[in-house]
């Protein structure tokens, strides 16, 4: 079976889905997206993303869509795909009309999916622990909807790569820190866990939900606060967490080794908990 999408009700080869060239997605970035990944053949953590879609759209006025029908659509490639570990693709922009910055009335969102096998993690970086820069926080000021506005999020990942590391994290003109270029970051001191609160300025993660219940159910201590480039760099552990990225921790930041310089005890906990809850279905299909 070729990779797969959807277009606006029909599914095809991915290489034969295009897009109309007056879609606002294209031309102005007004669109949302998700990403879903399965385990075992279940989408993890399906509702909340649909969810999470759902608000994005509210946030940006679109019209709605059918919930009920939608979800058949994303089962039905997902099923069509057969891949038991895949990473499906949501992008709905607001629809389609001459190019103008005001927005046309009567338009219809213009749904696409895309589906392919994940592309996994090397389990060195696991195993060993990644590296990361801080980079200033250029991004526009809702980092809370799921948009396709990504650019700034694109440069600070290639400023990292370009740099020898694996990622950047964002730290805002007040030094705060905020999250990765596609993660949220937890940061672990005195055993106590600590990641940024939910505000316009970050991602409301699925994965963060999931390890801070993960936390809770396993007494771990874990706090939603603001912290500074000293905390995080001084912490014990530090790890980012996301869709694919599931738990990945970080044993190197601006060339400072975090702790010890390798993975920690908690961080590896949660990984398995996160694995464990994963490969279990809790939350899938």
């Amino acid at each position: 079976m070729p990779d797969l999408a959807y277009v606006n009700g029909e599914i095809m080869p991915i290489e034969k889905a295009v897009v109309p060239i007056e879609d606002r997605g294209y031309q102005f970035g007004d669109g949302v997206y998700e990403f879903i990944a399965s385990y075992e053949g279940r989408l993890f953590m399906l509702e909340e993303h649909l969810d999470r879609l759902e608000r994005s759209m509210r946030e940006l006025a679109f019209d709605p869509i059918s919930r009920a029908d939608f979800r058949k659509v994303v089962l039905d490639l997902f099923a069509r795909s057969g891949y038991p570990r895949a990473g499906l693709y949501i992008q709905i922009s607001r629809g389609v009309a001459p190019r103008n910055h005001a927005i046309t009335p009567g338009m219809t969102p213009q749904v696409i999916m895309t589906i392919r096998p994940v592309k996994e993690m090397p389990a060195e970086k696991r195993q060993n622990g990644a590296t990361a820069i801080t980079v200033k926080d250029t991004r526009w000021g809702r980092c809370d909807i799921k948009t396709i506005q990504l650019l700034s999020n694109s440069l600070a990942k290639q400023k990292s790569l370009d740099a020898g590391c694996d990622d950047a994290i964002f730290v805002s003109d007040q030094g705060v820190v905020r999250e990765g270029t596609s993660s949220n970051l937890f940061i672990v001191s005195g055993g106590r866990l600590t990641t940024h609160p939910l505000t316009d300025n970050i991602l409301p993660g699925i994965t963060r939900m999931v390890v801070l219940k993960l936390c809770r159910d396993a007494d771990l201590a874990v706090e939603e606060s603001f912290f500074g480039i000293d905390a995080l760099v001084g912490a014990d552990e530090v790890f980012l967490t996301g869709t694919v990225t599931e738990l990945l921790p970080l044993v190197r930041i601006n060339d400072k080794s975090i702790g010890r310089g390798e993975v920690g005890p908690i961080t590896r906990r949660l990984y398995d908990l996160l694995r464990k809850q994963a490969m279990a279905g809790a939350g899938s299909n």
